[in-house]
């Protein structure tokens, strides 16, 4: 396709450059974050594009007619980030890139200085409280995601670390909260037959209460809390569900499986592997479990999870807190401590089933009011169109 006909879709709008480390298909909420954005730049009208290193979630992209760059922007190496940035340079020349969004440090670093060298607007999206901020060397790394024309927070916790640790000026901050995708995570649109399917993939049996904890294997995500949980908790009766993708780490998700076997849980406890239909997941729990150890910038797991009328118990830190309603569609407990959440799975579990069907209309009712896709979109759209006005005028 030649230069000349990569010109954008309507010429009042900003043409905008999306740049992360990869977009692979167990990745967590940058990768969909990007490709939602992407999509509705694409249907609002805007020249979208994306940058990163590749991965399976492209077929998206593709699908959708939106290009995608293929640039070794996964990498901390000095010397490819220096080079990456002549790379984005000559996309930002060769398709009228008029912002470009970095949404990783790495990648931002380089996308930084092109959108300097090219006069673009320069977006950023703080994901997770970065850790180092006491570290010279880390701090200055991290740095470079409070220098957007814009810097995009996902939760107002996130808000609060940038402007604390990097002393940027809360006028500076959007706060734009992940969204969920209510067309997709719907309680009316997840079928008996997918929930069936998947409980006989999984081989659960029928009768007994499911507690879900969904995350990647990795010992932040709080899967040994769940299980001295369940071992306290004393049960034989329910079923725990760890969802998720070990992502190479086999001795951590053996270290897993040893500990549920000398705990006596093995007949209780299964591992799922990664889920490509987290809906019905989701619709066969009882309750959800959010259990990291170190705090999230949102907590995706709680917004959905609710969304689909479930009750959450949630470490209490990070932005997760602020996707729930406490005391009446999630509870809290301190971060690592499995005897207060083994006390909390009991009272869940005991709940009704009025009381269920109460919880998961006030649920889906929340969801749909604060924490949407749609409404994630459009105040990122708005956020584009602001910036490029106020660059365009000036």
């Amino acid at each position: 396709m030649t230069v000349e006909s990569q010109g954008r879709k309507d010429k009042k709008l900003p043409a905008v450059l999306q740049v992360l480390p990869a977009l692979e298909t167990d990745g967590g909420g940058v990768e969909r974050g990007t490709i939602d954005i992407a999509l509705a730049l694409q249907k609002a009208g805007h020249h979208s594009m994306v940058a990163s290193a590749g991965g399976g979630m492209i077929h998206e992209l593709n699908r959708a007619g939106i290009e995608h760059f293929t640039l070794p922007l996964d990498t901390k190496n000095p010397l490819i980030i220096a080079r990456n940035i002549g790379r984005l340079e000559q996309l930002i020349e060769a398709y009228g890139v008029d912002i470009i969004h970095a949404r990783s440090r790495a990648p931002a670093w380089s996308a930084f200085r092109a959108a300097a060298t090219k006069s673009i607007g320069f977006v950023t999206s703080v994901h997770g409280p970065y850790s180092g901020a006491s570290n010279f060397l880390k701090n200055r790394y991290n740095r470079v995601m409070t220098y957007g024309d814009r810097v995009i927070a996902i939760s107002r916790f996130i808000a609060d670390h940038i402007s604390r640790y990097y002393k940027l000026s809360p006028d500076r901050i959007s706060v734009i909260h992940r969204g969920v995708d209510t067309d997709v995570f719907d309680p009316a649109q997840v079928s008996h037959h997918r929930t069936i399917q998947l409980a006989e993939k999984w081989r659960l049996t029928d009768g007994g209460p499911v507690i879900m904890l969904p995350g990647r294997l990795t010992s932040w995500k709080g899967q040994e809390v769940m299980i001295k949980a369940l071992a306290h908790l004393g049960r034989q009766d329910i079923a725990c569900i760890l969802v998720g993708s070990d992502q190479g780490r086999d001795r951590y998700r053996n270290r897993l499986e040893d500990m549920v076997k000398r705990m006596g849980l093995s007949s209780i406890v299964h591992f799922t592997g990664h889920c490509s239909d987290m809906p019905a997941a989701y619709m066969l729990a009882d309750v959800v479990v959010s259990a990291s150890t170190r705090p999230e910038g949102f907590g995706r797991v709680v917004a959905e999870a609710q969304a689909l009328g479930k009750p959450v118990l949630v470490s209490d830190h990070g932005g997760a807190r602020e996707a729930m309603r406490r005391s009446r569609t999630g509870w809290l407990f301190p971060p690592g401590d499995w005897k207060a959440l083994a006390g909390m799975l009991e009272k869940v579990l005991s709940l009704t089933t009025e009381q269920r069907l109460s919880l998961a209309k006030l649920a889906v009712g929340y969801i749909q009011r604060n924490f949407t896709k749609r409404k994630m979109c459009n105040r990122t759209l708005a956020l584009y169109k602001d910036l490029y006005g106020e660059r365009s005028s000036g």
